[in-house]
């Protein structure tokens, strides 16, 4: 006989699957669909695609990515592994501290204040993959292009962090430019200006977040591209000489480049 009271149902989950990964449906089933009893509002989908890296010399070759709704709002992350139990039990945990997080916001009320201490106990395991051998030059292979609603600094920290990102591009609502947030170690976040003299006009903010005073380089599209490739770091925030605007050209997990540019005026 069920119990009225008892835990929320599990969510159904949406499984895609690149390459032969046997019994990992199940088992993603399980341990993802059962974040639904520790969500404060319902998760509408869930959505875990496990792919296979193509060149045996990537180290974890397994990436993870796993996208819940809840409540009407997006909740992600993105792991690699060496096998698909591996990264499932990653998303599974990624997944249960932004659940917990979220749950602490939605009670604590919003404001920067609410916002718990990210990632304080989480051990990085992410970033893209690099090969060992000698392969064709990366080159952009994904353009995206969105409108940015206005958010602080504090705001974008926590977007950044829900969808498990490693920097944010956002339109800051008291400059009204493109400033990117990412994360600057364990202790804060940093954030990256199109220039130093937009720091003066930076809406308030209490999180964790130092402020950059380099200016952005002006740099053709396959400079960024040529500069990115010589640097140990996981994206670039520069301004397109040709389109007079700001983007980030950011390292994908196949090894090539993604574009991001705001959509109007930065």
């Amino acid at each position: 006989m069920s119990n009225a009271a008892g835990p929320l149902p599990v969510v159904d989950v949406e499984v895609t699957t690149h390459g032969e990964f046997p019994g990992a449906d199940e088992y993603a089933q399980a341990k993802i669909g059962g974040l639904a009893r520790l969500a404060k509002r319902p998760v509408t989908r869930a959505r875990v695609r496990l792919t296979r890296h193509g060149d045996p010399a990537v180290a974890q070759p397994v990436v993870g990515q796993a996208n819940l709704e809840v409540g009407g709002r997006p909740v992600r992350a993105q792991v690699t592994a060496d096998s698909a139990r591996e990264a499932v039990d990653a998303l599974e945990s990624r997944l249960r501290r932004r659940l917990e997080h979220l749950a602490a916001r939605w009670e604590a009320g919003k404001g920067p204040d609410a916002a718990p201490p990210w990632r304080h106990d989480e051990t990085p395991a992410r970033g893209p993959q690099s090969t060992t051998g000698e392969g064709a030059a990366p080159r952009i292979v994904r353009r995206k292009s969105y409108a940015m609603a206005p958010c602080t600094l504090d705001d974008a920290v926590t977007e950044m962090e829900l969808l498990d990102y490693d920097f944010h591009l956002f339109a800051e609502s008291g400059s009204g430019t493109a400033v990117v947030v990412y994360r600057d170690g364990p202790a804060g976040y940093r954030a990256a200006l199109v220039a130093p003299s937009v720091a003066d006009t930076l809406a308030p903010h209490q999180g964790r977040v130092t402020i950059s005073t380099q200016p952005l380089p002006c740099l053709r599209e396959q400079d960024a591209v040529e500069r990115l490739a010589l640097l140990d770091r996981p994206f670039l925030f520069f301004v397109d000489a040709a389109q007079g605007r700001a983007g980030v050209l950011y390292r994908r997990y196949d090894g090539d480049y993604g574009l991001i540019t705001p959509a109007g005026p930065s």
